[in-house]
C-alpha cells in the first residue's frame, strides 16, 4: 500500500483556511480542488463541510497519493481524482465552488495565466473561485521569507515563482473574473476570491 504523503504546512494553513471557506459555503454543493496535492485538503474539508461534494484533481502521477488519502478518510463525499491540466484538459461541468492552493507560485506565468482563462468554463453566475497562496503586490515580496521562497522556487524551476496581484487580476478580468475580496492570511500568504462577471 502506498505511503501517504504528509504536507506540514497543510495541516498549518487548514483551519485559517477554512474559516474563509466558511463565508462562502452556504447554498453550494459542488466544489472542484485544482491541484489537490497530497490530499490532506480535500479528506479535512470534505469531513468539515459535509454537504460538500469535494472533486479532486491533479495531474495524473500525484493521484495515487490523493487517493491513499480519500482511501483512509472513508468520506463518502471526497471523489477520486480526475485528471487536470491548466494548460489543457479541464472538466466540462460547472461547480459551485472552485478552489486551489499553494498551486499558482509552482507554476509557470503561461500555466497560471491558462488556470484564470479555463476557470470561467467551469463556473456559472453563482459560482466562486477561491486562490491561496503568497502573491506580490505592485512587484514587491510582503516579507522576507517570501523573497527567500521565490529564490528557491526559482533555483529548482526558472519558470515558476510568486505571481503579482495585479497581473492576476489583469488576465482574471480579461477572462470574465471579478476579484472580490483579498483575505490576509497567517505566514504571508492571502485568499483571493473571485467571481464570474456576468454579461
Amino acid at each position: 500500500m502506498l505511503n501517504k504523503p504528509y504536507s506540514e504546512s497543510c495541516d498549518q494553513n487548514r483551519e485559517p483556511i477554512g474559516q474563509v471557506l466558511e463565508q462562502f459555503v452556504a447554498g453550494r454543493k459542488s466544489v472542484l480542488e485544482i491541484g489537490s496535492g497530497t490530499g490532506q485538503h480535500a479528506v479535512y474539508f470534505a469531513n468539515k463541510f459535509p454537504f460538500l461534494v469535494w472533486q479532486t484533481s491533479d495531474l495524473v502521477v500525484n493521484h495515487p497519493a490523493i487517493q491513499a488519502w480519500i482511501d483512509d478518510s472513508h468520506l463518502d463525499n471526497v471523489l477520486a481524482p480526475i485528471e487536470l491540466d491548466s494548460t489543457d484538459k479541464w472538466p466540462v461541468r460547472q461547480y459551485d465552488i472552485l478552489y486551489s492552493a499553494n498551486t499558482v507560485h509552482i507554476m509557470s506565468s503561461h500555466a497560471a495565466e491558462k488556470l484564470l482563462t479555463n476557470i470561467p468554463g467551469c463556473m456559472h453566475e453563482n459560482s466562486v473561485f477561491l486562490l491561496y497562496g503568497p502573491f506580490n503586490y505592485q512587484g514587491k515580496y510582503t516579507s522576507n521569507s517570501n523573497a527567500r521562497f521565490d529564490s528557491w522556487l526559482k533555483q529548482r524551476d526558472s519558470d515558476s515563482g510568486i505571481k503579482n496581484f495585479e497581473w492576476l487580476k489583469d488576465i482574471g478580468q480579461h477572462s470574465g473574473l471579478k476579484c472580490l475580496h483579498d483575505f490576509e492570511m497567517p505566514a504571508n500568504n492571502r485568499l483571493l476570491a473571485w467571481q464570474k462577471i456576468n454579461d
